[in-house]
């Protein structure tokens, strides 16, 4: 039977149902989204989808609650909100139709769960405190959907369902964000394990594009790598490579000597023609030829390695 209505509580409205119904609502775009407690439509049957409400979780009946004892948990004994129950059960389907390939859909439905479903879930169930992101608690995605409710003294008998319905695109633009994000992650692999195979022992990685490289640099333990070039319209690139997400340190930086110079002052300090920029922080720069961004490289390579002869001082 068709699925005509999607339907989850009335009230308040939280990041689980939201992000719920972003997933159901392309599965199912002919659905009416119905935000509801009445007693007959949280009733499951053949035609509705019913979440975040009705006190159980039945994939068979297509009612997937978790405010009930016992709550349902993760193989790991995490606990679900509605959206990770959905994102299990719809998940798969709903990258499908995001047109991300069949043979990526496993991989991309685990990592987006890890990274972004499960945080999701943790939240809404008490079991992580929104003071982990510390002064960035408020700029969390559930904060900032959260943002988008009603003022309490809006007069409007609609004003919880019109929040909701208005803040459906948003959530929807941050998740197909992140699937995009990690399709092209998927597509980016095999060209950037190509290049990483043709530098061979070389510190400098050239790519034809700039394109996400970290995990495949991971994936291909090329440690060696200290330095990423690419062209950028029509400049190069080049730029250091982050010891990891959570940090702005990186393997090597760029020499302190090009920091924050431009044009003819990073031309004179590099004794490159053609540089252009150098970032004052050291992690990228720009010339307007490969040839002179190869120079930079080649250049930026031999400081690293003075530098890691160079003797320690001597304590005091």
């Amino acid at each position: 039977m068709t699925i005509t209505h999607l339907v989850t509580h009335s009230g308040g409205f939280h990041a689980d149902e939201l992000l719920s119904s972003v997933v159901l609502t392309r599965l199912f775009p002919q659905a009416t989204v119905v935000r509801s407690r009445d007693a007959a439509m949280i009733t499951p049957s053949a035609d509705k989808i019913i979440y975040d409400v009705g006190r159980a979780y039945d994939a068979d009946a297509q009612i997937f609650d978790h405010h009930q004892r016992p709550s349902p948990l993760r193989d790991d004994d995490q606990p679900y909100s509605s959206f990770g129950l959905i994102w299990a059960h719809y998940g798969r389907d709903y990258l499908a139709a995001m047109d991300v390939p069949a043979e990526d859909i496993e991989a991309i439905h685990t990592k987006f769960d890890a990274k972004f479903v499960l945080p999701i879930d943790l939240l809404d169930n008490g079991a992580m405190e929104p003071s982990v992101a510390g002064p960035l608690s408020i700029l969390t995605l559930p904060s900032l959907l959260g943002s988008l409710k009603p003022v309490f003294d809006d007069p409007s008998p609609t004003a919880d369902d019109d929040a909701f319905m208005a803040a459906l695109p948003i959530a929807r633009a941050f998740v197909e964000a992140q699937i995009r994000n990690l399709a092209a992650k998927a597509r980016a692999q095999s060209v950037v394990f190509e290049a990483i195979e043709k530098a061979g022992t070389s510190p400098i990685l050239e790519l034809p594009m700039g394109m996400p490289y970290r995990s495949a640099l991971d994936k291909a333990e090329a440690d060696h790598i200290l330095f990423v070039v690419n062209p950028r319209g029509d400049d190069w690139t080049m730029g250091g490579i982050k010891l990891s997400n959570d940090t702005f340190e990186q393997r090597a930086d760029l020499p302190a000597a090009w920091a924050g110079l431009s044009d003819a002052a990073l031309e004179e300090a590099s004794g490159v023609k053609g540089a252009k920029f150098c970032h004052n922080a050291r992690f990228i720069a720009v010339a307007d030829s490969r040839d002179a961004i190869m120079k930079m490289a080649e250049l930026a390579v031999v400081e690293v390695a003075k530098d890691a002869e160079a003797p320690l001082a001597p304590a005091e």
